[in-house]
């Protein structure tokens, strides 16, 4: 994927009666797909499983983006893995140790796989000092995680700016109220990965993109 600037759509917000044709009609001008994976547990909602995975692997050619927002990352991580994960990212909320946190980079990088951590609102950015050089990416959430559709919170742009500032160099990703306006917010501020659901599957999805990429 180019560094640059990666655009990865929500599948959260995409139309499942209809999957498969909402993908094909626009993967050659996306980057990525970005997954989100909740166990009504860490996040108040479920989503989707290894299974559903592994059957958008099939039907998509672009990296996917999985996104784990649930309680035991740790633990399920082969699962996804197996299922076709480009990238794996886990909340550092939901590891619980430094061994937890030590433990699911080695065992996404094993799989020669990119590994990603990802912020809550609440959460601020010193808390990767520690593992901040393994990382292919950090993703920062600009909403709480759990729902599409919410509104973009711009008091977490600090956190892009923080990474740059760190010399950071991999993927900068920002999830949550992302549209033609906020992107061109984050990716002033740094970041080079934008995950956008509602803004690209709720409208006219070429367009969408195209205003992203700016």
């Amino acid at each position: 994927m180019d560094r640059d600037l990666i655009i990865a759509p929500s599948l959260l917000s995409a139309d499942f009666s209809c999957l498969k044709r909402q993908l094909e009609a626009i993967e050659d001008i996306v980057d990525a797909w970005h997954i989100d994976v909740m166990d009504g547990h860490f996040v108040p909602n479920i989503t989707l499983g290894p299974f559903i995975v592994e059957q958008i692997s099939s039907i998509v050619s672009k990296p996917l983006d999985v996104h784990l927002m649930i309680s035991d990352p740790l633990g399920y991580a082969d699962a996804f893995l197996s299922a076709g994960a480009d990238i794996l990212t886990a909340h550092i909320e939901a590891l619980e140790s430094d061994e937890a946190i030590e433990g699911f980079i080695d065992k996404v990088k094993s799989a020669g796989k990119k590994v990603g951590l990802s912020l809550k609102p609440a959460t601020g950015p010193e808390v990767l000092l520690p593992y901040i050089e393994r990382l292919d990416m950090v993703l920062v959430m600009t909403v709480e995680p759990g729902f599409g559709g919410q509104s973009f919170m711009d008091s977490n742009v600090y956190k892009i700016v923080w990474l740059k500032d760190k010399g950071f160099d991999g993927y900068i990703a920002v999830d949550g109220g992302i549209n033609n306006d906020t992107a061109r917010v984050v990716k002033q501020a740094g970041a080079n990965f934008l995950v956008a659901g509602s803004f690209v599957f709720g409208s006219n999805p070429t367009e969408a993109i195209r205003q992203l990429r700016g």
